[in-house]
C-alpha cells in the first residue's frame, strides 16, 4: 500500500555527478525524515543523508560538500545531488521514509518505516 521507488543510478566517472529520485506513493497521511542510506557488500548500511518535513539537513562526514539532499513535500519525493562522484561512493542506495499512514476515511492511521529496494550507483574509469 505505501511504496518507494528510486531511480537515477548509473555508471559514472570519478568526478562526475548523478542526481537520485526517490518518489512515495500510498496511502500517506504524512511523511516525517526521509533519508539516503547505502550498503556497500560485507560492509553495514550507512546513513548517507536526511532531511526532515521542516528541510532540516544531516549528512555523513564522507559526504559533506559533495551530495545534497532535497525534497518535495507536495510530491512526496526526495533527492540526492551527488557531485564530486568517487569510487568508493560505489554502492546501493536506498531511500528511506518514516511517514504516517492514511486511512480510507482521510485520517492519520499508524506510523511506519519503509524501505525502497535500491538503485545501484557505479563510479568507474
Amino acid at each position: 500500500q505505501v511504496q518507494l521507488v528510486e531511480s537515477g543510478g548509473g555508471l559514472v566517472q570519478p568526478g562526475g555527478s548523478l542526481r537520485l529520485s526517490c518518489a512515495a506513493s500510498g496511502s500517506i497521511f504524512s511523511i516525517n525524515t526521509m533519508g539516503w542510506y547505502r550498503q556497500a557488500p560485507g560492509k553495514e548500511r550507512e546513513l548517507v543523508a536526511t532531511i526532515t518535513s521542516s528541510m532540516r539537513t544531516n549528512y555523513v562526514d564522507s559526504v559533506k560538500g559533495r551530495f545534497t539532499i532535497t525534497r518535495v513535500n507536495a510530491h512526496l519525493t526526495v533527492y540526492l545531488q551527488m557531485n564530486g562522484l568517487k569510487p568508493e561512493d560505489t554502492t546501493i542506495y536506498s531511500c528511506n521514509a518514516d511517514l504516517i499512514r492514511r486511512r480510507a476515511d482521510g485520517m492519520a492511521y499508524s506510523p511506519m518505516v519503509t524501505w525502497g529496494k535500491g538503485t545501484l550507483v557505479t563510479v568507474s574509469s
